[in-house]
């Protein structure tokens, strides 16, 4: 029963009141058993056309009150379950879990040969899908000839990022060996450049391998990504909903995990975020089959653009019809943020860098629904995971890039340092920065974000309680509740009104229910 009211919750405009007795909930409902699901694939050159030119999902109107973020808890959090789960802002990982990221206990097994089953010899660089000893199955793929190391060390650092942010992500490793590894399936083919294809032979093996840096000691260097578990069905995508998922209620572009996920992308310079580097996996779990959603192909970030390093646009849109007339119009005079950037020259690392970085600025290739619906509590909620990384916590998961030019390595940790830091600045300034509220010994308790890493003072505020009514969801002031002690008196709910002194606007709404003894915070609803 109490899952039908979740659901309800979801989909009704007007619920009859503001909080349950077991708010706030921390995961999603048990997902209801998907018998059958799709496999679909979204041409890129469609979906590049439809974002840039057309308008998919619903947008923020341009007047009256701002669609928020659907699929929260009470407090505001994504819930728990297919798209994202709660990793180290929440709970603090060790540097070993966080070097560590997905699994990190199956990489490609080098005692026996792999056997290639599959191969992509088209385009700059060459891939594989291999089967190991163990008979687990894994994708391989490299850097280009001209930048080793550069596409396989930003996999491997952003994967390990992605996971201890919350999102699903494959098991990445970053493997060497040589090319005796390798044995051919019987029945793998290769296309030639007619596209007629035919039974592959070592010759067309050592051919693609011709595109592939050596190491010094004459090995190649790849990225293993093990396959992921359950019945592959294509990629969601950033707006609407899967018509084959009676799961996947809450329209992506109102997801705060995928809004928020503007931030993390521009941290990491994620600027191929699109739906074709996602990717939906029909899995079972206790019994259930539903889809699980992911997110990977990382090797176009920190620098890199894959088969080459990123483009000197990176951050900005491929097309944008006020930057194009800015230019038409200026007569080429007007220099767009993103040319003064300069980078060094780190082969390994590609177009990486921190001094033009703009968080407000950056976006993806192209226009991104959910990243265009973002409010500033969506902002915020993705700058406290980005934020949530120390220096040595960040410095070790560089490290696990294996990159051999330690001069690059370091540039690599100071952008992310540096990054990191503009986008605190930048989100924590748009709303009141306050964060994991408590209850302590009856008063209530919180963590000034802005304040804890420098960023900011403490932010001086005023606090008002009420009793709040929840089912008619209005607040009674109450005249002398003014300090972070909860106020007696007998069952319900409370409402403490915190306001920044600095700027009136920004406030946050914190629920209080008592029953008896005990007490608990039912939700959390911000304003800027």
């Amino acid at each position: 029963m109490r899952e039908i009211c979740f659901l309800f919750l979801l989909t009704s405009a007007a619920p009859a009141q503001n909080f349950f007795p077991d708010d706030p909930l921390d995961w999603e409902p048990r997902p209801v058993n998907v018998e059958k699901a799709a496999y679909r694939k979204l041409s890129e050159y469609y979906d590049l056309f439809l974002h840039q030119f057309g308008h998919p999902g619903e947008r923020q109107p341009k007047n009256g009150p701002p669609i928020r973020a659907k699929g929260v808890s009470t407090l505001g959090e994504p819930m728990q379950g297919a798209w994202w789960v709660k990793r180290h802002y929440y709970h603090p990982m060790s540097i070993e879990e966080l070097v560590k990221g997905t699994g990190g206990t199956t990489p490609p097994a080098m005692d026996r040969k792999w056997t290639v089953v599959s191969v992509k010899n088209e385009g700059v660089t060459p891939g594989f899908v291999i089967i190991d000893g163990n008979k687990r199955r894994y994708f391989v793929k490299f850097d280009p000839l001209t930048n080793p190391e550069m596409a396989t060390a930003a996999d491997s650092i952003t994967s390990r990022f992605f996971y201890a942010m919350g999102y699903h992500v494959p098991d990445n490793y970053i493997v060497y060996f040589t090319e005796d590894q390798l044995v051919l399936g019987e029945d793998t083919q290769v296309s030639s450049v007619t596209g007629k294809k035919t039974r592959m032979t070592r010759r067309d093996l050592l051919e693609i391998l011709l595109k592939v840096p050596l190491t010094r000691d004459g090995r190649y260097r790849a990225t293993a990504s093990l396959a992921i578990a359950g019945k592959p069905l294509g990629p969601p995508r950033y707006f609407g909903t899967r018509s084959d998922d009676p799961n996947d209620i809450v329209p992506h572009e109102h997801r705060r995990d995928l809004r928020g996920l503007a931030v993390i992308d521009a941290w990491l310079d994620h600027d191929d975020s699109r739906a074709i580097n996602n990717f939906d996996a029909l899995v079972k779990d206790r019994g259930v089959q539903y889809i699980r959603h992911y997110e990977l192909d990382f090797g176009s970030t920190l620098g890199s653009g894959t088969e080459k390093p990123n483009s000197p646009r990176s951050g900005a849109y491929h097309f944008s019809w006020k930057e194009s007339a800015a230019e038409l119009f200026s007569l080429g005079l007007y220099i767009p943020y993103w040319a003064k950037a300069r980078y060094p020259d780190y082969p390994s690392i590609g177009r990486f860098e921190w001094k033009v970085f703009d968080p407000e600025k950056w976006v993806p290739e192209y226009p991104n629904p959910a990243f265009l619906n973002r409010l500033p509590d969506d902002e915020f909620w993705g700058a406290k995971l980005v934020t949530a990384f120390t220096d040595d916590e960040i410095r070790a998961i560089v490290g696990t890039g294996e990159l051999s030019d330690k001069e690059a390595e370091a540039y690599l940790l100071q952008c992310l340092i540096e990054r990191r830091n503009k986008i605190g600045k930048t989100y924590f300034a748009k709303v009141l920065p306050f964060d994991q509220f408590r209850l302590d010994d009856g008063r209530l308790r919180w963590v000034d974000l802005g304040a804890k890493l420098g960023y900011y003072p403490r932010a001086q505020v005023d606090i008002q309680w009420s009793r709040f009514d929840n089912g008619r969801q209005t607040k009674s002031p109450l005249e002398d509740a003014k300090t972070v002690a909860v106020p007696e008196g007998g069952n319900g709910y409370w409402c403490a009104t915190i306001t920044s002194q600095a700027k009136r606007s920004q406030t946050i709404d914190v629920y209080v229910h008592r029953t008896g003894a005990q007490m608990k915070i039912a939700g959390i609803e911000r304003t800027w």
